[in-house]
Formats: C-alpha cells, structure tokens, sequence
C-alpha cells in the first residue's frame, strides 16, 4: 500500500480581509506524503517570493533525495530527517543568495511548517511561527513551539500564554528563512495512528481562532480534509482576517505501517 493511499491531503490559501497580497505559500505532494507551508515576510521586500522559493526549493530537494532511496520509505528515520533538515538549509541558502542579488528583495525571510509522512511515524520540521497540530481522538495538540520573542518570555515565566495571544509583540520571530546565510532547523520524528489528522498553518489562522475553535472545526470534519481547511479559512475571515491565512491538512486514513497487528496492539494498550 502507497502512501498516496493511506494519506488524503487538501488546503488552501487566502490573502484574509486586511492584505493587498497574499505572502503564504504551500505545497504538496501526497506520493510522497510531503506537505510544505511558508509565511513569507518583508512586506514589499518580497515576503511573496522567500515563501515561493521556500516550497519550491524543499520539494525539488525531497523529491529528488527520497527518489533516489525508493520513495525513502526503506531509509531510517534519522537519515531521512537529515534529508529535510539538508532541504530546509538548501531553502535558506537559496532564499538568502535572492535577496543579496536584488535590492528589491533585501531584507526578505520566511517562516516555515514540514510534515513529511513515512510508515508509521511522521517527521516534523519548522522555523518561526507558523504551526503544526495533531488531531487525535478527538483532541488538538500543538507538536511545535513558536521561534518568537513572546514565546520566549513565556518560556522564562516571565509572561502568561493569555497574555501572549493578545500581546503586540506576538509575532516578532526569532528565526526565520533568509535572513542570515544559516539558519536553525526544529525537527522532531511523532508515531503515527490511524485516523491521525496534521494541521499545518500560518498565523494568520492561530492568531484568529482559539485552538478550542481550530479544534471544533477538524472535529467536524474530520472525514472531509478539505472541507476542514476551507471551513477554517472561512472561520479565520470571520474574525477578522488581519493576515493571510493558510492551512495544509493531511489525515492518514489508515494505519501505513505495514506490521498492523503491532499497532492494533498498540492501540489496545492506549484506549
């Protein structure tokens, strides 16, 4: 059984209700079970083009290594996250050389989400703020930590997470792609279940709606991913849509490891 068979993947992308442009950018590739999102920033200093070369550059890079090593589901769990950390660099490398190439483009960068699906795990990559979820039994969890100032001060107990959501300075990122010639990858490897759905998405989605609202929303439609993605743009909007907006769901229909008694024992052991 394929990948492509075992992982259904939809989303979309909205410039919101405040944004001339549209800075967002995602990508695909459910053979491989790759899902990309980058929230591009610099405003006219090319936001649009640091998260267009972001995806690109990340694909073309997974594509081709995971190519090389049958589709890298014999690879091990370590190689492969080296090959997408080495991809996330390669994007950094490409997007920090564009904007020393072009005034126009100086002072360019974007965050980043990866997911990349193999049998039975998921490997998790990002940098900034845009987010990764899991939906599981019915629960949201957060699988990354936001790479900003606010964050930060949380982190040291030196400010509330309520008082973070709502504090001005919630979205002054620590990293980011582009800006400087290296960059610091957050990779992480999670088990994967059954009916596991994995949200990906800017903060132009978290910043609008309350995770118990993100969570009601997945809840609902969890059997339509695309469903889910336009329902949650939409929801996103409705609040005020001050950002653009996108969001990459993958829902792994059925269990893609191929000892399935292990896992049915596993899910056994956990109900």
């Amino acid at each position: 059984m394929t990948l492509k068979e075992t992982l259904q993947i939809a989303g979309c992308t909205d410039p919101g209700r405040t944004r001339a442009r549209n800075e967002d950018a995602i990508g695909e590739d459910a053979e491989l079970g790759l899902m990309v999102l980058a929230d591009g920033m610099g405003g006219h200093s090319g936001g649009d083009v640091a998260s267009r070369i972001a995806v690109d550059t990340i694909m073309a890079e997974l594509r081709q290594n995971l190519t090389r090593t049958g589709r890298g589901q014999g690879g091990s769990t370590e190689e492969i996250s080296l090959q997408v950390r080495e991809a996330v660099i390669q994007a950094n490398r490409a997007i920090h050389e564009a904007a020393s190439g072009n005034v126009g483009n100086a002072g360019m960068g974007t965050t980043l989400a990866v997911a990349l699906l193999r049998p039975g795990r998921i490997i998790l990559a990002h940098v900034g703020d845009s987010r990764i979820y899991r939906f599981r039994n019915g629960q949201l969890e957060q699988l990354t930590v936001d790479h900003t100032l606010i964050q930060e001060l949380v982190d040291r107990g030196l400010c509330s997470a309520d008082q973070a959501r709502t504090s001005l300075n919630r979205n002054l990122v620590t990293r980011a792609l582009g800006i400087d010639s290296t960059v610091a990858v957050d990779i992480r490897e999670e088990l994967v279940m059954p009916g596991d759905i994995y949200l990906l998405c800017s903060d132009g989605l978290n910043d609008m709606l309350e995770d118990a609202s993100i969570e009601d929303i997945l809840g609902r439609h969890q059997a339509d991913p695309q469903e889910a993605s336009r329902e949650l743009v939409r929801h996103a909007n409705e609040s005020g849509g001050r950002d653009n907006i996108s969001v990459l769901i993958g829902r792994t229909s059925l269990a893609s490891h191929p000892r399935g008694r292990w896992y049915h024992r596993l899910l056994g052991l956990r109900r």
